[in-house]
């Protein structure tokens, strides 16, 4: 499995209670975000993109395909703020009632890295969906302390299944429980709210304490240049008066 570094105990993401706290205050917000029915298909959407507009799509098995057209900035933002994960609710147009959906496709640019397009997927608040969710990692391993080791992370994210109105923002990790050298938090030790499953192999490891490895030193060979044979190329002249 390869690891990222948590950190020593610097590098370790500190997140207070106070904060987790607010977080899901905020996580009980709703995020809105007001769109267009559009009629603008095929390759003409780039136009719209040069109008501040980026091309969206909704879609889901009980609701028909709509396509939309979302304002780049106020996407950005809602994007910013729910991932792929939260609840957005879709104003279309001047309908009143409220589209609940998950962004599920999000494309970008790779050269100006902007918004070029985005799927929705409408859920229905009954059945359930499957998202993935962030790892927050709070605390500080008291092993990390020692010279030379510190916390390795083997996931960032974790899919999970629950009904839309369960969603979480975040699970909590913490590591101030690695006390010893190869200590691992596995993703069975996670607590979720009931109403959440896990869907991640539960044997997959979270994080765990380990040395530091050595700077491995590649060794360069340096190829060894023949030496060089001179070439004598005759000349024509030479050439015909040796056929003579």
């Amino acid at each position: 499995m390869r690891y990222n570094i948590v950190g020593l105990r610097a590098d370790v993401q500190l997140v207070t209670n106070q904060e987790i706290k607010g977080s899901e205050e905020e996580n009980m917000e709703q995020i809105e975000l007001k769109t267009q029915k559009r009629k603008v298909l095929g390759k003409k959407v780039k136009n719209l993109r040069l109008e501040g507009l980026i091309p969206a799509v909704l879609y889901g098995h009980e609701t028909e395909s709509l396509s939309l057209q979302v304002e780049e900035r106020e996407l950005n933002r809602v994007l910013a703020q729910a991932g792929g994960h939260r609840l957005i609710a879709l104003k279309i147009g001047r309908a009143r009632k409220r589209q609940m959906a998950l962004a599920r496709d999000v494309q970008w640019d790779v050269i100006s890295r902007k918004l070029i397009h985005v799927d929705f997927y409408a859920v229905v608040m009954t059945e359930k969906v499957t998202t993935e969710v962030p790892l927050v990692f709070v605390g500080e391993a008291p092993a990390a302390a020692a010279a030379g080791v510190m916390v390795l992370q083997g996931l960032d994210e974790i899919e999970i299944e629950c009904l839309p109105g369960d969603l979480i923002e975040a699970i909590e990790v913490d590591l101030s429980g690695l006390e010893e050298i190869d200590q691992a938090i596995y993703v069975k030790d996670l607590r979720v709210p009931p109403t959440v499953e896990i869907l991640t192999d539960a044997e997959e490891i979270v994080a765990k304490v380990g040395w530091a490895a050595a700077e491995e030193v590649e060794e360069v060979v340096v190829p060894v240049e023949p030496e060089e044979v001179e070439v004598i190329v005759k000349g024509k002249e030479e050439v015909e008066s040796e056929g003579e």
